[in-house]
């Protein structure tokens, strides 16, 4: 069992989401920073998908009722127990009544708390994540509050909290909050459906220049301030379906890009699609700071993708190495299974 000490509208119980359920109206929600929470979770002995903690109001506290393993990933920030101080991307143990918390990023815009075991909350379409939108799953669909008390799932008690902190750092994450601070963060986009509908002094303007995060940026999309984009002529669409990532103009032209909680379909024409690996890093940033799109083919897309994959397995593998830090049940063999 888990206290929570500090209100937060847009602190959540999250997992990675409810995918398959559109055609109902029912958006995925679930982590924006997906990866963030997967390695979170393997920090801790979890499965990638058990449910966590996404933190975007600080500083965030809770209270351990009973000795178990933490760990904290995404944004940079500094972790505070008993006047220690530890690092983000950090994994320790924690005795019975010691208080957490959470300071404000130095990088970085969200951070993913994951205990071992899980946050044992009611599934919903499958599903543990938060939809803040529709108002269901996490903790009663809303964002925690203080004195909310979050059950643990099986395993979430710790037997051994002498087990040895430990810290992890993706390069990825390093290299882009690095680039962040130098100036404007590159996303990386597939080019749309309706993009060749558009003039072609805006493609160019979307590439080449420059767009700021307004503060009308939440878990549904970030509106961009920036150069007006424009089509040849006036299009109209009927609403069709769209997913995170999916790069809208409006009759602005001010872009706005669908995050987790995007909606299931609408009509604004679409110039790009940021790709999967790139979404983690729009999410972790902040209202003002600036990115600037670049447009790439399906096979970096793909190379992409890989590149992440083979990041995360590298540090999967590395934590597989580690003595487990979650007691757990002996597992039965299965004795009929044939071996590959």
């Amino acid at each position: 069992m888990i206290e929570v000490l500090s209100n937060g509208g847009l602190n959540l119980v999250q997992d990675l989401g409810r995918p398959g359920h559109l055609a109902i109206g029912v958006c995925g929600a679930g982590a924006m920073d997906a990866p963030a929470l997967s390695m979170a979770n393997w920090m801790v002995g979890n499965d990638a998908a058990a449910a966590g903690i996404e933190i975007s109001i600080f500083p965030f506290r809770i209270r351990f009722h009973q000795p178990l393993r933490f760990s904290c990933t995404g944004a940079i920030t500094t972790l505070e127990m008993r006047a220690r101080k530890l690092p983000s991307w950090w994994a320790a143990s924690v005795d019975a009544g010691e208080v957490l918390t959470i300071a404000a990023p130095e990088r970085g815009a969200r951070a993913y708390l994951a205990i071992a075991g899980g946050i044992d909350v009611p599934r919903v379409l499958g599903s543990c994540s938060t939809d803040l939108k529709s108002g269901f799953g996490g903790l009663e669909g809303r964002g925690l509050r203080k004195g909310d008390r979050l059950a643990l799932g099986e395993g979430g008690r710790c037997d051994a909290t002498d087990v040895t902190p430990f810290g992890i750092g993706p390069a990825s994450r390093f290299e882009f909050f690095g680039q962040v601070a130098a100036g404007a963060a590159t996303i990386r986009v597939l080019a749309s459906a309706e993009y060749p509908h558009f003039t072609a002094d805006a493609t160019r303007t979307f590439q080449q220049s420059e767009y700021r995060l307004t503060p009308d940026c939440n878990r549904q999309g970030f509106r961009l301030d920036g150069h007006a984009l424009s089509t040849r002529k006036p299009l109209e669409l009927l609403s069709h379906g769209i997913v995170p990532g999916t790069v809208q103009v409006p009759p602005s032209g001010q872009p706005i890009v669908q995050m987790a909680e995007a909606n299931t379909c609408g009509g604004y024409p679409k110039i790009a699609n940021v790709i999967e690996p790139d979404l983690w890093r729009l999410a972790q940033l902040r209202p003002g700071q600036r990115i600037r799109f670049e447009l790439v083919e399906h096979e970096a897309a793909v190379a992409a993708i890989r590149d992440q994959e083979h990041e995360q397995a590298r540090i999967r593998h590395g934590l597989a190495l580690k003595p487990c830090p979650v007691a757990r049940k002996p597992v039965q063999p299965n004795l009929e299974r044939k071996p590959p």
